[in-house]
């Protein structure tokens, strides 16, 4: 054999090797991507059922509620104190409850030392008290916002919202569920005992190094942090004893960029009763429920004596290609929470076959439509600028808004200060999960989204409300604008440029 086809050969079988060393590499990161929880946890923690914030009166009637943020410890797994934040608490922080009717002052004290603010999230209310990113609490000082509830009951939440540092802040531990009730719903025959037939599940996505949150994104992660596993509440491995033939369930997916696709291991119905926005107008039998970042589902849930059952987050397409989907977490599979029935339970009552009327526009009536192409380098070529008003609307008229994503990733759409209803998805009539009344909406890649909504101010051209995409990362680097609300024929005005506000 001559020398240079001994090389030859040699050469082949080193490039032979590597080529295997490299695809068997590739094969390795590829399927050390997919994640799932499923009979890992063992469900050893009671769930922790964040406690109804204590309110005052006052002289005028409003309802008085007081939130602190502030810094501290949280023991997550024993003996390992993780550096959390949290309102009136080291993690989350109270469920906030009021009225429909009733005026609400809510006092936010920053103990943080840092500026954060609050934002809450699906209230219908005046945008200088939404909690926007330009208006900011200093440390060391209290912003005092003031409102009516003037919308249906239903779940809500808040959060902080500071330009650029939302994901932080929210991974950090501030965030808390609101909860509106009336007269109309109090009446339905819903189970409705906090705590006990009716649960706060607010899921988070989480990631642990030692004792420390790892908020670092991981590789080929364009959505933004994935954690590797999920608590309730803030409890790890969570699990809760059941008394009541049936359990509502309000679900928050309160995690920065992952979508959720709830269903149980048995894979048993369920009934949709509520969206975003509150009550649907009719239950809605379903297997699975999806919810992307900031998005809430009601569900109600039957059980037998004695009986464990697992709610489950199972794999869903989040429009991307197979390689992508796996490192954006449509793969994964996780164990949020075991419910465990008590072996007599007490009867509840069948569900109403109908729960009301929607109280959002059917578009019929629009006067103007409007697009939004979601990218992220901007929303319509833009990136968020504190000083520019991106639209303005018309006090008291209803649009119709197009949001499209083709972006190659998935994104939602959030609008602040407004419900609106989905009238098409890839002009098609939404699904049930999408029939109510909502304040964020998936738009995976691929999908066009058109949604209805009517603005009742009150007008105010110089104070803005956001529309952005709630994976958070997307909204820190920019997919963000802001419109203001105006009288017919008023101009809008120019926002506020003093970002971390004062306070008393």
């Amino acid at each position: 054999m001559s020398g240079l086809k001994r090389v030859l050969i040699i050469l082949t079988s080193v490039a032979f090797v590597l080529a295997l060393a490299l695809g068997g590499g590739a094969a390795w990161f590829y399927s050390s991507a997919k994640v799932s929880t499923v009979g890992r946890g063992g469900f050893r923690n009671q769930l922790v059922v964040p406690p109804l914030a204590r309110s005052t009166v006052a002289a005028d009637g409003t309802r008085v509620f007081d939130l602190r943020m502030r810094a501290g410890t949280t023991e997550f797994k024993d003996g390992q104190e993780t550096p959390t934040w949290g309102f009136n608490g080291s993690y989350l922080g109270p469920t906030l409850r009021a009225e429909r009717g009733e005026k609400v002052q809510v006092r936010v004290r920053n103990a943080l030392g840092v500026p954060s603010n609050v934002h809450w999230h699906g209230m219908d209310l005046p945008a200088r008290m939404d909690g926007g990113p330009h208006r900011m609490i200093a440390p060391g000082k209290t912003w005092s916002p003031r409102w009516t509830i003037a919308q249906p009951a239903a779940t809500l939440w808040y959060h902080p919202h500071p330009h650029g540092e939302t994901e932080d802040h929210v991974q950090r531990g501030l965030a808390g569920m609101f909860l509106l009730d009336d007269a109309r719903s109090r009446a339905l025959a819903l189970p409705q005992r906090y705590g006990v037939d009716d649960l706060p599940v607010i899921v988070q996505d989480v990631k642990f190094d030692g004792a420390r949150f790892d908020h670092g994104h991981g590789v080929a992660q364009s959505v933004g942090f994935l954690g590797d596993r999920t608590m309730v509440n803030g409890t790890l491995d969570p699990y809760r004893v059941v008394g009541d033939e049936q359990v509502r369930l309000r679900l928050l997916n309160a995690s920065t960029a992952r979508t959720y696709n709830f269903g149980f291991d048995d894979s048993r119905a369920f009934s949709l009763v509520g969206t975003d926005g509150g009550l649907v107008e009719r239950p809605a039998r379903m297997d699975r429920v999806q919810l992307s970042p900031g998005e809430r589902a009601e569900i109600v849930v039957r059980v037998r004596p004695g009986e464990r059952t697992v709610l489950r987050s199972y794999p869903l397409d989040v429009g991307m290609d197979f390689f992508n989907q796996r490192f954006n977490g449509g793969d994964d599979t996780f164990d949020i929470l075991e419910l465990r029935a008590a072996s007599r339970l007490r009867p509840s009552p069948a569900l109403p076959a109908t729960l009301g009327k929607l109280e959002v526009p059917d578009g019929k009536d629009a006067v103007r439509g409007r697009f939004f192409d979601l990218k992220l380098s901007g929303i319509n070529g833009r990136k968020m600028a504190m000083g520019r008003i991106d639209e303005t609307v018309t006090r008291g008229t209803t649009e119709t808004w197009t949001v499209r994503n083709t972006n190659g990733m998935p994104h939602n759409f959030h609008v602040h200060g407004v419900q609106f209803r989905v009238l098409s998805v890839n002009g098609r009539p939404p699904g049930p999960a999408l029939r109510g009344a909502k304040d964020t909406v998936f738009v995976p890649n691929g999908t066009t989204v058109k949604l209805a909504m009517r603005f009742t101010g009150p007008a105010d051209p110089n104070a803005p409300y956001m529309f952005h995409c709630h994976l958070l990362l997307h909204e820190d680097q920019g997919m963000m604008g802001q419109f203001v609300v105006v009288e017919k024929g008023q101009k809008a005005g120019r926002p506020p440029m003093e970002h971390a506000h004062r306070g008393h």
